[in-house]
């Protein structure tokens, strides 16, 4: 790290991160290291000096978070290392009180974190933080005083009282520049201080900033995280700048396979880089105050209101997030916020259109607002690019007209069904139009011959097959048009040929959703109803009852399955049968005293199934029960509910307190099972009221 050759200190750095400090792990070694980095830190001839002071600063943030933590190694043996590391780093404070002053802004900035972080005299950290203030004249630095003082004052109560006082009156203080107002004002709210002007001011500061002068530049901070309170060496401080939202100094690539790994891989970790960039020097400052606000959700909207309607692109480019993530979080009348998520979709503007509907997607039902403005963006970028819009060239545009027809296609609007056509004929990023195709089943007939072909073309031997094809075979599952069934039955030989045994449930599964119009398929499908494989025998299993529905046969193997690790699928299909499974209930009253809250939910639905009321009072309890342990339980408990009829009545308290709370619910927290929760417990309600 001392060499005076660049390639060599860069090769030191990457090694001690791997072996003394991966992933942000603190190990005996990495506390054994810390005498020699400050060695290092507190020579002025070390090259690179601010990387080893950022370097101490990220092993103090991981051991501050763990605290008292043991930590177990890899062969068992346990250490506090952290708790050693943190003691050690607040023996030798005075270092960055130093670095704090220090003429390089690069080890400055990571002297400033560390008081808020290691010196324990409370009066002399915040002292030595406001004389920081007037000192530096660059934004980042400026704004980390402001954070550290926050910092200080949660870590360290003798210091809460004057941090927050300095706060408040920074944050009122008309001579100070706005965005160190908004700083102030967001670090005072994230000390506890609550102030009923708290957004109204927020939003004035906003205006301002929107509209005053930019300052000399600087340089960039950190770029690499959203977070509002680990270290700057890890996640993105306020000030920390990235790609400009106009994107015209973006250079993204095309998500295209190399060296055979899958497009959808190129694609997820472009969408990482993307999720961490940081437009606005208000960035992470505006997340932190959205976490501090919470649910306070009109005051949010109205916040994000005003960053969405900023004249400043990076302002209004990281707010589409923030949307996102709103109204991904929390019920209530998103119209608004919609709206201007749509008004987003600029064709002038494709690095932030093409943000804006991402997001949309991913609101599912709740974008439905913006549909006019996806169909209008889709037709305009056809006028301008021609109908082959889908691959042209540019990458920008390309993606942005991508998105706003995945978007639309979501959403079940067949004005998508060209663009997707196009790309599955075509052949560039189909595997894209692929993820939607199955929300259009008016256009089926179209669909179902090309995605048919795709999957015929599908190479099964490669071990990357089940990332696309999987997707292909859903798609035709969701389309519902019988004419997939020859494709989806050769899938079914093909995987099992190649030995991708994952694949072949998938197509199994895929099947079993034509019922007996996947009839042909039973030739194929009942040899594999015996194999040792528990995950292919039970989807061959649920596939021969869909296709044939011979309980005779079915239920044994069924009853069997009970006792393997797919006891939840062959809970269902028993379900499904119904009466006729009754051989399965003994089993079933098992499952019901398991310990896992999901195994008892599948066992319950199943048992109500199959003998109705006789069995009403135990599953409404265990279904009550497991809603209450794991609410991702809900969506599969209020189905069942709401077959029951009558007999739910005793769940109306939890389903009136559902629709009461404010947080989003259901399976994996997403808006579509949200509003599939909230429309069910609706149904239900108003049949038992």
């Amino acid at each position: 790290m001392a060499s005076a050759d660049a390639g060599t200190r860069e090769k030191a750095f990457g090694d001690y991160y791997s072996a003394a400090h991966h992933q942000g792990d603190v190990y005996p070694c990495t506390v054994a290291s810390l005498p020699f980095l400050f060695a290092l830190a507190d020579d002025p001839a070390t090259p690179d000096r601010g990387a080893v002071v950022h370097l101490l600063l990220s092993i103090g943030c991981e051991a501050v978070d763990r605290g008292d933590d043991i930590i177990v190694a890899p062969d068992g043996s346990e250490s506090t290392a952290a708790a050693d590391g943190v003691a050690m780093l607040r023996e030798r404070s005075g270092a960055f009180l130093t670095y704090a002053q220090d003429p390089d802004p690069w080890v400055r900035r990571a002297g400033i974190e560390g008081l808020g972080l290691f010196v324990e005299d409370a009066d002399r950290a915040l002292g030595a933080l406001r004389e920081r203030l007037p000192a530096e004249d660059g934004t980042v630095e400026r704004l980390l005083v402001v954070h550290t003082v926050a910092t200080l004052a949660l870590r360290l109560p003798p210091a809460r009282t004057a941090a927050t006082a300095w706060l408040a009156a920074l944050a009122d203080d008309p001579t100070t520049e706005p965005d160190i107002r908004l700083a102030a004002l967001v670090h005072h709210a994230r000390c506890g201080q609550d102030r009923d002007d708290a957004v109204p001011t927020a939003i004035a500061l906003l205006r301002r900033l929107a509209t005053a002068p930019e300052r000399g530049s600087e340089e960039a901070g950190c770029r690499s995280g959203t977070g509002s309170g680990a270290c700057a060496c890890r996640n993105g401080r306020e000030g920390g700048t990235d790609t400009r939202a106009d994107g015209e100094t973006d250079t993204e690539a095309e998500a295209v396979a190399q060296d055979g790994v899958p497009p959808q891989v190129t694609a997820a970790f472009e969408d990482l880089d993307r999720q961490g960039r940081l437009h606005a020097p208000t960035t992470t400052l505006l997340r932190t105050f959205h976490t501090v606000l919470d649910a306070r959700v009109p005051e949010r909207t109205a916040l994000l209101t005003e960053q969405l309607r900023s004249p400043d692109p990076a302002i209004r480019y990281d707010a589409i997030r923030m949307a996102q993530d709103l109204i991904t979080s929390w019920r209530g009348e998103h119209t608004g916020l919609v709206q201007l998520l749509a008004d987003c979709l600029t064709p002038e503007d494709p690095y932030t259109a093409a943000a804006a509907a991402e997001s949309l997607r991913a609101l599912g039902p709740a974008g439905e607002p913006a549909r006019e403005a996806l169909a209008a963006h889709v037709a305009a970028n056809r006028t301008t690019h021609g109908p082959n819009a889908w691959a042209v060239t540019k990458t920008l545009p390309r993606r942005a007209h991508q998105e706003a027809v995945m978007a639309l296609a979501a959403l079940g609007d067949p004005r998508a069904l060209p663009c997707l056509l196009t790309a599955l004929d075509g052949g560039t990023d189909a595997w894209r139009a692929v993820q939607v195709a199955g929300r259009l089943s008016p256009g089926a007939g179209e669909l179902v011959p090309r995605l048919s072909r795709h999957l015929a073309d599908a190479d099964l031997s490669n071990p990357w097959a089940d990332m696309g094809t999987g997707a292909l075979m859903s798609a035709l599952a969701e389309l519902g048009d019988a004419a997939a069934v020859p494709a989806l039955t050769h899938a079914v030989t093909a995987a099992i040929r190649h030995d991708q045994l994952r694949l072949g449930a998938s197509a199994l599964k895929a099947l079993a959703a034509f019922g007996t119009e996947a009839a042909s398929a039973l030739d194929v499908v009942r040899p594999l109803a015996d194999v040792a494989d528990v995950n292919l025998r039970a989807a061959a299993t649920a596939a021969l009852w869909a296709l044939e529905r011979d309980p005779a046969d079915v239920v044994p193997r069924l009853c069997d399955l009970l006792d393997t690790h797919a006891h939840h699928d062959a809970a269902d299909v028993l379900g499904l049968i119904g009466p006729p499974a009754a051989a399965a209930l003994p089993r079933l009253r098992t499952m019901l005293t398991a310990g896992y809250e999901w195994t008892r939910v599948h066992a319950a639905t199943a048992l109500w199934d199959i003998v109705g009321e006789v069995e009403a009072d135990v599953v409404v309890r265990t279904l009550l029960a497991a809603w209450e342990k794991n609410d991702a339980t809900s969506n599969h408990v209020l189905a069942c509910l709401d077959r029951m009829g009558s007999a739910a009545a005793p769940a109306l308290p939890r389903i009136r307190a559902e629709l009461a709370q404010a947080r989003r619910s259901g399976r994996f927290g997403r808006v579509t099972n949200d509003e599939e929760l909230q429309r069910t417990c609706r149904t239900i309600l108003a049949r038992l009221s």
